[in-house]
């Protein structure tokens, strides 16, 4: 394989900097926006703007649909077990007072 001849470091620099050069010079030549141009792309930003507003909105709604629901369910539990109490949990004493009933039944029998 040749080995590159690519000249000199000046040689490269020179071509950096007409690379640079030539670069800077397109980017002046394209031409300005016009103010019609300019218009529609701020039209178009804040109609987006706009459904992006409206998406969080419907997103917040819907969160809070969700909350509300979660809370009138627990609401909704919580009437039916006191509705039910034939179904609750005893507490500590009546649970002995139920085991002292049976035990004295047991003896009663023997």
């Amino acid at each position: 394989m040749k080995a590159y001849q690519g000249g000199s470091y000046q040689d490269r620099i020179g071509r950096a900097a007409e690379a640079k050069q030539k670069a800077l010079d397109l980017l002046k030549a394209r031409p300005a926006l016009d103010e019609a141009t300019l218009a529609a792309r701020r039209e178009a930003a804040s109609a987006r703007q706009a459904a992006q507003a409206a998406k969080r909105a419907a997103r917040l709604a819907e969160r809070e649909e969700a909350a509300a629901h979660g809370a009138r369910r627990a609401d909704e539990a919580a009437v039916r077990a006191e509705e039910n109490e034939g179904g609750r949990i005893a507490t500590e004493a009546e649970r002995k007072a139920m085991r002292d009933a049976r035990y004295a039944a047991r003896k009663s029998r023997k």
